[in-house]
């Protein structure tokens, strides 16, 4: 052999070692042939010719056969076959759920400092609230008002929801979710009452600045209260502060997980889904889709469909005067796209769900029909939605109310052995934490910027290569314990005060008396979570932001704000629910 030559130019000393025998040219033919025959049976298929493409006619990551009919096929030139990489997610052991979620627990219960609230309410104030968007908007909203009631040692009455928005739904609260539960289980938290006394008619409307802090509502809510005794708190989103003390947020817990329940005829339906679900196949996936025309014309996403969809989104797009040009290829290079049906489906084969997985899919009007989701049924045939798994005369007392529709895939997403959703809306949040807190669930969102690359290089690449990379890019996208950071993102997504991990009996030692207190340090037997041991992601990639800025607060009435206000600094998926513009917003909010 030949020894490397040293470094430092060409004068160095000749290596002694012999010079390497030459092989006669026939010789090296004969390697050449051996080694060419070893490629052909060792090297994997090549992506297009994996059976997850058997069925569905292999397409560019942008050539979505949606209504239009556009999309042009794009075949790839030439086959690299690629070492494996090594790490990531495997499938096969954790499709269904963690090996890690039996060492953790949800814990909401209250410290021995929050008192009861008999003791703190004050007979003469009431605090009403209206609450605002779609079902799952208005779920924040309701959450938020309890513990603002709380704040503010009020009686909260039970809040109305939203009738007037884009959703048109004429549900009262008594409809959607049960009242009597909802006063009664939270009564030694907070006083509810129905309906307010008849000698107090004449609230004080208001509104408060979003991420308004505890002393953001005694500053600006209590003297008015104290002088009119009933405060009515219009458009009622996202008005309380995503930080908390620990008590305070548990309370969120309690209302969001415990508190809130689906009336009997929902949540029976729901159940009947479900059951039905089991039925066809033991474990399923529910599929948040999100892929309606108004998610893609505010989205400013192309998907392939030619003049005709870049007229009708574009239509659709001009509704909206707060949304400026956008730049499509930017848009999904930064992982602000919904993922294609087919995308979406590519992206489970890879994670090792096979073809016999029976999926749910939640959503609502599918931009381009049942033309759209096609190469989805190419990839899993077996897919189900409530109007295909109950008759019409099942849906009948719930399909002139989108909240009630709404509630109904909530409860069957909830009960789904794997969650997927591709984007980060309300539901998507708040489903991903009610996952986290009911045993963590696997719950998948895909890391659509990193996928995005991926996509558009699969035909270059063999099958194993390209699965291996999805779950290594799904890595921290999947719903394990410790993701997230504790206090990261939006609290209704990760509400790490309420998940404890269980401590080993053989390691508590009398010394540390106050891990065997429990609900007095908010850990309830168990100890706090510590950091996650995940991929270190931006705050894009993971939908949020762990920082709060000083950026000032809306204004309401010249009053002032307070210099101790502070706002979470969130992420652009959630300018999906917070533009300025009110219809966009409702139409958008789930």
């Amino acid at each position: 052999m030949v020894l490397p030559r040293r470094r430092g130019g060409h004068n160095q000393n000749p290596c002694p070692c012999p010079r390497r025998a030459v092989l006669p040219p026939a010789a090296l033919l004969l390697l050449f042939l051996l080694a060419a025959v070893a490629l052909l049976y060792v090297s994997p298929p090549p992506l297009s010719d994996h059976p997850a493409f058997a069925s569905s006619r292999y397409r560019s990551s942008h050539a979505l056969l949606n209504s239009s009919g556009g999309g042009v096929p794009v075949e790839p030139a030439r086959r690299v076959i690629s070492p494996v990489p090594r790490g990531g997610w495997t499938a096969a052991d954790d499709q269904w759920g963690s090996k890690l979620a039996s060492k953790f627990y949800g814990c909401s219960n209250s410290s021995s400092k929050f008192l009861d609230s008999g003791v703190i309410t004050h007979p003469d104030r009431y605090l009403m609230i209206v609450t605002s968007g779609g079902l799952n908007q208005q779920r924040t909203g309701i959450i938020d008002a309890v513990v603002a009631a709380r704040i503010l040692n009020a009686t909260l009455v039970v809040p109305k929801l939203d009738q007037t928005s884009f959703w048109k739904d004429a549900s009262d609260f008594a409809q959607i979710f049960d009242a009597d539960w909802f006063i009664s289980s939270l009564s030694k938290d907070v006083r509810i009452v129905k309906v307010l006394p008849e000698k107090l008619r004449a609230p004080h409307r208001m509104r408060v600045p979003r991420k308004c802090t505890p002393r953001c509502y005694l500053n600006r809510v209590l003297p008015v209260l104290l002088k009119k005794h009933v405060v009515r708190l219009t458009k009622f989103d996202y008005r309380l502060a995503n930080r908390l003390d620990s008590d305070l947020q548990k309370l969120r817990c309690r209302v969001n997980y415990h508190a809130l329940r689906f009336t009997d005829p929902i949540q029976e339906m729901g159940e009947k889904i479900i059951q039905r679900m089991r039925e066809r196949s033991t474990h399923f996936i529910a599929l948040h889709l999100r892929f309606e025309p108004d998610m893609l014309a505010f989205s400013g996403c192309y998907y392939g469909g030619g003049e005709k969809e870049k007229r009708e989104l574009g239509a659709i797009r001009k509704r909206w005067k707060t949304l400026h040009v956008s730049n499509p290829e930017k848009e999904r290079r930064h992982g602000r796209c919904p993922l294609t049906p087919e995308e979406v489906g590519l992206m489970l084969r890879a994670l090792g769900y096979t073809n016999d997985v029976h999926i749910y899919v939640a959503s609502g009007d599918i931009y381009g029909g049942a033309k759209t989701l096609e190469p989805l049924k190419a990839l899993f045939p077996n897919i189900h939605t409530k109007e295909t798994i109950a008759s019409k005369d099942e849906l009948a007392p719930f399909s002139k109310y989108s909240s009630r529709m709404a509630a109904l895939d909530f409860i069957v997403c909830d009960g789904s052995d794997a969650f997927v959703t591709n984007n980060n809306g309300n539901m998507a949040k708040i489903l991903a934490g009610r996952r986290r807190y009911l045993g963590h669930k696997r719950t998948i969102r895909p890391n659509a910027k990193r996928l995005y690359s991926l996509f558009l290089s699969r035909g270059n690449m063999s099958w194993d290569a390209f699965s291996s990379k999805v779950r290594m890019f799904q890595k921290g996208f999947m719903g394990e314990p410790k993701e997230l950071r504790p206090g990261r993102g939006e609290f209704h997504e990760n509400p790490s005060t309420c998940i404890c991990e269980k401590t080993d009996p053989k390691t508590q030692t009398k010394s540390n008396p106050q891990s065997e207190q429990g609900s007095s340090n908010g850990t309830e037997g168990g100890k706090a979570t510590s950091e996650p041991t995940v991929p270190n992601y931006t705050d894009e990639e993971l939908g949020g932001s762990s920082a709060e800025d000083d950026a000032p607060v809306e204004k309401e009435d010249d009053a002032p704000v307070e210099k101790e206000e502070i706002v979470d600094a969130e992420a652009e998926d959630d300018a999906l629910v917070r533009p300025d513009d009110p219809e966009l917003e409702e139409v958008l909010s789930d």
